[in-house]
């Protein structure tokens, strides 16, 4: 009876959190839709200019900037998240990691806001001052907070997945005569990958979701960047700034910018969980 009730919870919670997706989808496309076809599919969504009071709405450099500034914070905190995750597991000492994962903890913890003023007090000045008096406010001062922001997510997940390959695995691969670094690197790592390519996952997400540290270090200027030193906004920063004020097909048209992110990032996790599922 204990086992009937608590899978009957557990189903309950679950089709609740099934059903929050559902309405939210709903919403987010029951909105606009409508708004699309009003404004126009291509000029929304390859349209170069944004300007809410004259009724022009195009988000394709918003499309590119999100693209950009995600991509770099990847292509940065993932080597270090994964590196780091392998460290702590397979080669820190208990000291290290007793002292090494409640910061990184705590790192997790930090909220965006103060990730954002941290960036605009040191990461924004160092860029200006190392590229000749540039503005600072950036691709490169976005990229490298969300890199930083995603670090724990990476390394935490990361190095769950790394402690729960068998032991006999890497004491097969030593048996064989393998080195420690070699066993690592070629048993447990591939072991884990799945782990590991979620860990990446959900730090995509967040990289792509996070708006507050951007709003604060990206320079928020409209335009596709041609240059890591270049302003840019992207599409989560443009409905924080403007959904505040906006009325009538400005409001629609940042929602329909809400369905556009929802489903860039819906088609990343697709494709990389297509990529996980391979054996």
């Amino acid at each position: 009876m204990k086992e009937r009730i608590a899978q009957g919870v557990f189903a309950l919670f679950g089709c609740i959190s099934i059903l929050c997706v559902i309405m939210i989808c709903i919403f987010l496309f029951g909105n606009a839709i409508p708004t699309l076809f009003h404004i126009g599919f291509l000029e929304f969504i390859f349209g170069l200019n944004w300007y809410p009071s004259e009724e022009i709405f195009g988000i394709f450099p918003m499309i590119i900037g999100s693209i950009y500034v995600s991509v770099l914070a990847i292509l940065l905190g993932v080597p270090i998240g994964v590196l780091s995750a392998i460290y702590l597991s397979a080669f820190a000492s208990k000291q290290t990691k007793y002292y090494v994962m409640p910061a990184i903890e705590l790192l997790g913890a930090i909220p965006s806001v103060v990730y954002g003023f941290f960036g605009l007090v040191v990461i924004v000045p160092w860029i200006s001052d190392a590229f000749n008096g540039v503005s600072g406010k950036s691709v490169l001062a976005a990229a490298l907070i969300l890199s930083i922001m995603i670090l724990p997510t990476i390394i935490l997940i990361s190095k769950s997945a790394l402690d729960s390959v068998p032991k006999s695995y890497y004491e097969g691969a030593l048996a064989l005569g393998a080195t420690k670094e070699r066993s690592v690197f070629f048993v447990s790592l591939l072991s884990a990958r799945s782990g590991i390519l979620s860990s990446i996952i959900l730090g995509i997400g967040r990289a792509i979701g996070e708006a507050m540290a951007v709003i604060m270090v990206a320079g928020n200027q409209v335009q596709i960047p041609h240059s890591l030193i270049d302003g840019v906004r992207t599409l989560t920063t443009n409905i924080a700034l403007e959904m505040g004020y906006a009325t009538d097909l400005h409001r629609e048209a940042l929602i329909v910018n809400a369905v556009v992110l929802f489903v860039l990032i819906l088609l990343i996790n697709t494709s990389l969980n297509l990529i996980k599922e391979k054996p």
